[in-house]
């Protein structure tokens, strides 16, 4: 059986939504709620498909998808109502989407290459696109990323940015290190520092960006440069030029408070 999950703030839509499901023997509904309970219901009902209303007064579609990460659910059907910037980004990624009202063979169709998608490698080709979608509208609103989607082989991994001790450029990739990995993401070191967020992450050489609150000891050496150590260790040389902001950016977070780095 095929799981789905309907989110949709509408008692109405939702009941819609059911019905057009109801007469399918492939599928079992396991749940159907609003934006606020959807989070809790995916991760107890674990769904292979899940229609999401885009706009929801408290939870939207988008910030759902957001808060349990792309790859929680196989497949995502958005339903939306008028919303035309939703229907261009769906449609430039090849996200299957519901316009409302919807009549019947609209529906069987989406259900269709939901299905489609589940059954083979689809699911995945549209999760890189969902991500994709979810990382150009991140930038759209200037948000500072909060999480990394690492492609690998047969899955995308999420990193936190809060979890991230380090980052280093590597020609058009930069390497997150956090907490003794390594994950290779593919954009410039300078395009993301503008996305990071800066009380928690400064750049101290031309290569090397350091999340502040892993930062354990400082010490000076020759010619105005420094060597930075993190809490695990891990030792990064802190330009001369980039030190007096290092230093004020080091003091000024406040997310350290009182607890400033050691010095020789």
């Amino acid at each position: 059986m095929i799981r789905v999950l309907i989110v949709d703030d509408e008692p109405l839509a939702r009941e819609t939504i059911q019905l057009s499901l109801a007469g399918d023997p492939e599928i079992a509904v396991v749940g159907a709620c609003s934006g606020p309970e959807a989070e809790a219901l995916v991760a107890s009902a674990r769904p292979d498909i899940m229609f999401v209303d885009v706009q929801m007064p408290a939870v939207g579609g988008f910030d759902l998808v957001e808060a349990i990460g792309p790859g929680a659910v196989p497949v995502i059907v958005f339903v939306t109502a008028y919303d035309q910037y939703a229907l261009r980004a769906f449609e430039v990624h090849a996200l299957d989407y519901l316009l409302k009202p919807f009549d019947d063979r609209r529906f069987r169709d989406t259900l269709r290459r939901a299905k489609e998608h589940l059954r083979s490698q689809g699911a995945r080709a549209l999760e890189e696109r969902l991500l994709e979608l979810l990382e150009e509208r991140e930038r759209s609103a200037g948000r500072f990323v909060r999480r990394f989607a690492v492609r690998e082989r047969d899955r995308s991994v999420f990193v936190a940015a809060a979890a991230v001790d380090w980052i280093e450029a590597a020609d058009d990739y930069v390497e997150l290190h956090a907490g003794g990995a390594t994950h290779l993401v593919r954009e410039r070191l300078a395009d993301l520092e503008r996305r990071l967020d800066p009380e928690q992450f400064v750049r101290i050489h031309r290569s090397v960006i350091v999340n502040i609150e892993r930062v354990r000891e400082l010490h000076p050496l020759f010619r105005g440069d420094s060597i930075v150590v993190l809490v695990d260790g891990t030792r990064l040389r802190l330009s001369r030029s980039r030190r007096g902001e290092f230093e004020r950016r080091l003091t000024s977070s406040p997310r350290r408070g009182d607890d400033s780095p050691q010095s020789d």
